[in-house]
Order: structure tokens, then C-alpha cells, then sequence
């Protein structure tokens, strides 16, 4: 006898097996069915609600995806050896109740029992994604949730520069981005996204071209217009998630009003000088914490000279880039449903200290536009109200 044919004996001897109809009636009973081939063979059907985990890195991973060692699991592979080999691995690493499924997937589909053709990242999205696939919180599928979702970002500019760079290399799916404004050799300084060579050309147009040469998975829709309350809410309909870039109240409280209205998660920032600050307005967050909206904090305007835009007070160039930055983090998180988003809580930076100050956001239980019972109250003649025509975003 072979080795090979000895070692699968002994395998035997120590290994229950049993048949794939064993296996699908104990994971219908809240058993763990792990199926450990190959992606390319995953890809031509698998059984439902198993967990995918190959065999190569089935030792490695398993303790994420599956820490009760008490847990019954059912191994399969193609034809019930794989399983033998991957089965006993998983009990020298103390898992206790370990099945290996006989005949493997072969005769799974033999037995008629249920199985699905599972969307798969191929090799190209696998070899860009390594990082994010090898992250228990993001995975394989994960990264195909970030692929399937749109994120709309309110400015081309210092903030949303960074912000849509690096959620196009992440690999969200479809990024939105409004602007009307060109670029501008003054906002090079800050404004990553656009090129010397770009000067004089639509922002939208120069951030689809930056976007698409990092990453050509992601579409970019461009929307070369200023927002307004006449296309406010068919601007945001079709996406998960607004990101406001934008650098005066005009268009603040016109993005809070639409994502209180549409019950949007709103991933707001500003940066004023050294300083910056972040948060998520979200009164619909279903987490620990009432989320809250930009008028609860300020619930009428200031007069413009408080509020000055950057172009009139100055930003150090970096700053945008931090709280772009934190933009992405904070609008991955959302669009994964992965640690506590920044509901409830802002978080203020000062740069010429060093210090980052955590405050609270409450929900004002008298605001009249996410309180609860709250009539939506329409939209306001923004520029009017703000007492000053809202220029385009991060000029």
C-alpha cells in the first residue's frame, strides 16, 4: 500500500464520515458547513450557506470565521479526500466535532441537494483586494459588497479629493461626484485629484480621469452641476451614502435637509486653517446612539463672516487630506455595517497642537427636521437664508 493510500486509512479510522445528505440535514440543524476547494471551483456551484474558506488557508482563517471549538463542522471538497486531510487539521487545532462530507460536491449535486453558483472576485479584483480579502472584517465578501455599492461625493475639491481616491482604490463600485467648478492652479495645493496640465478643465471631468487611471473597476458619474433644491433628491436617490466636501451653508444645510428627507447617512467635514472637524449626520442610524443632523447643532445659519469659506480664511494644504481621508474611513465602515461610525460624536483635530478632541453630537429632541414626529418642513431659499450666494464647493 502506497503512503498516500495508508495515511487516508488512518484518516478514516479517526475521521467520521458521512454522506452528503447527512451533512445538508445536520447544517439545516445549525451545523457549519465548510467548503474547502479552490475559487475556480467554488465558482461552478457550492452548497448553499456553506462557508467558503480553501484549503490553503483553511487553518489560518478558521478562527475568525468560526471560534467555538465545540462547533460541529462538515468538511467538504470535491470528492471527500481533501475533506480527510483538511478535517484532521482542524482537530489537531482542538476543533472537536469535525465530519468529513463523502464523495465530496461530486455527489452532493448527485444527491439533488441545493447549491448555488456563488459571485466570485476574479484573479485581477483578488490580486488588488490581497489586503482587504486577508481582513476577517472585509473578506471576499465584503469586498464584493464595496463593489456593489455607490457612494455620491458633494465636491471634487480639497475634501473630496482624497475622499474619492481612496474609495476608488478601495474598490467601491460606483462614486458620484458633483461639481461645477474647474480647475484652478490655486487649488493644487490641496486638491489632489487635478493635475497642472488639467488647469481650465471641469472638475468632475479631471476627477474621472484621476479615478479611473487608479482604478478601472470603479464608474465615475460625473454630474458637472450645482446642486440645488430643484435636483437635490434626484441627485442622491440611487446612492448609499453622501459625502459632503463642500465649503459653504448654502450647500451644508441643503445636503442635511435631502439626507434627513431620504434617510441617507450624511459623512460631513470641514477644515478651517490648522483645524478640522468630522462627523456622520445620520438620524436613522439603528445602532446605541439617536443620531443626529446638521441643524441640531445649528439650527439657523450664522452670519456669513463666521463662517468663512476656505478661500477667504485659508486651509494648510494638508488638512483637507486628513479629514478626506477620514471621510473614506468613516464611509466604509457604513457601506460595510463594521465598527460605530462617528453617530453622535464629533471629532475635532488641531494641527498646530497635535491634539484630537472627541465631543458629543446629541440629537436635539426639538428639531424640526429629525426629531421624532418631525414633518419634513421643504426646502429653504438657501442662498437667501445664509445671506450670501453658495459659491462652488472648496473654491
Amino acid at each position: 500500500m502506497k503512503a498516500k493510500d495508508r495515511r487516508v486509512q488512518e484518516l478514516r479510522d479517526t475521521i467520521t464520515e458521512l454522506s452528503p445528505s447527512e451533512a445538508y440535514e445536520l447544517q439545516q440543524n445549525g451545523s457549519t458547513l465548510i467548503d474547502v476547494r479552490d475559487n475556480e471551483e467554488v465558482a461552478q456551484g457550492s452548497p448553499i450557506g456553506a462557508i467558503r474558506l480553501g484549503r490553503s488557508f483553511l487553518e489560518l482563517k478558521i478562527e475568525e470565521q468560526i471560534p467555538d471549538t465545540n462547533q460541529t463542522l462538515l468538511i467538504l471538497c470535491a470528492g471527500g479526500m481533501r475533506s480527510l486531510f483538511a478535517a484532521d487539521g482542524l482537530q489537531r487545532m482542538g476543533y472537536s466535532d469535525v465530519r468529513s462530507v463523502a464523495g465530496g460536491f461530486s455527489r452532493w449535486k448527485t444527491e439533488a441537494l441545493p447549491f448555488e453558483m456563488p459571485r466570485m472576485l476574479d484573479a485581477t479584483a483578488r490580486e488588488r483586494y490581497a489586503r482587504h480579502l486577508s481582513m476577517p472584517n472585509v473578506g471576499d465578501k465584503g469586498q464584493l459588497k464595496l463593489l456593489d455599492s455607490k457612494v455620491l461625493l458633494i465636491g471634487a475639491g480639497g475634501l473630496g479629493s482624497p475622499s474619492a481616491y481612496y474609495l476608488a482604490a478601495a474598490g467601491v463600485g460606483t462614486l458620484g461626484i458633483i461639481d461645477d467648478d474647474v480647475v484652478d492652479r490655486s487649488n493644487l495645493q490641496r486638491q489632489i485629484l487635478h493635475t497642472e496640465d488639467r488647469i481650465g478643465m471641469p472638475k468632475v471631468e479631471s476627477a474621472r480621469i484621476a479615478l479611473e487611471a487608479l482604478n478601472p473597476d470603479v464608474k465615475v458619474v460625473a454630474h458637472q452641476t450645482r446642486i440645488d433644491s430643484s435636483n437635490v433628491e434626484e441627485l442622491f436617490a440611487d446612492y448609499d451614502v453622501i459625502v459632503d466636501g463642500s465649503d459653504n451653508l448654502p450647500t451644508r444645510y441643503l445636503i442635511n435637509d435631502a439626507c434627513v428627507k431620504l434617510k441617507k447617512p450624511n459623512v460631513h467635514a470641514a477644515v478651517y486653517r490648522f483645524e478640522g472637524q468630522i462627523t456622520v449626520f445620520w438620524p436613522d442610524y439603528q445602532g446605541d446612539v439617536r443620531g443626529s443632523c446638521y441643524r441640531c447643532m445649528f439650527p439657523e445659519p450664522p452670519p456669513p463672516e463666521l463662517a468663512p469659506s476656505c478661500a477667504e480664511a485659508g486651509v494648510l494644504g494638508v488638512m483637507p487630506g486628513i479629514f478626506g481621508l477620514l471621510q473614506a474611513v468613516e464611509t466604509i465602515k457604513i457601506l460595510l455595517g463594521i465598527g460605530t461610525p462617528l453617530v453622535g460624536r464629533m471629532l475635532h483635530y488641531d494641527a498646530l497642537s497635535g491634539e484630537f478632541m472627541e465631543m458629543r453630537a446629541k440629537a436635539n429632541p426639538s428639531c424640526r427636521h429629525c426629531s421624532d414626529g418631525a414633518v419634513f418642513p421643504g426646502y429653504e431659499d438657501y442662498a437667501q437664508v445664509c445671506s450670501s450666494s453658495p459659491p462652488p464647493a472648496d473654491k
